[in-house]
């Protein structure tokens, strides 16, 4: 009976250092069960992007710049071949061929092998030009 007493006697109880995961392993599954039913129920965005197809006919006059892979600028309209032109003559040329319309579409019509730079350069110097109808040509099919 004493070794029961000397026991008794010492005072505290040590706890345990070990962390109890079942209860965490059971939030866990139920978040992952929340989860993966309401995750089809959430609607996504639709973006509606424009396609090539669905323009209206073309306009009966257009000036267009043509961004040969050289670099080279051409500027030409219905009644008019292409004159070759510098990116400074650029705006100028533009607005003789609309002749004080600025209805007048203007569409950018660069080879593929073009680098990016060029065409935005040909962009912002018919906007300072003051075009108000730009657009960039695009090829059909593939």
């Amino acid at each position: 009976m004493a070794a029961v007493q000397g026991r008794a006697g010492r005072g505290r109880r040590r706890g345990m250092a070990e962390i109890n995961m079942v209860p965490f392993i059971d939030v866990m599954l139920v978040l992952l069960i929340i989860f993966m039913v309401s995750a089809p129920l959430i609607t996504t965005g639709v973006v509606n992007l424009p396609s090539v197809g669905q323009s209206q006919q073309r306009p009966p006059k257009v000036v267009e710049v043509v961004v040969d892979k050289n670099g080279q600028f051409k500027v030409r309209s219905e009644g008019e071949e292409g004159r070759v032109s510098t990116l400074g003559d650029l705006g100028a040329q533009v607005q003789r061929l609309q002749a004080g319309d600025a209805q007048v579409p203007v569409v950018i019509s660069a080879d593929r092998d073009v680098k990016y730079d060029e065409v935005v350069k040909v962009m912002d110097t018919l906007q300072k030009a003051g075009v108000s109808r730009l657009g960039l040509s695009v090829q059909q099919g593939s």
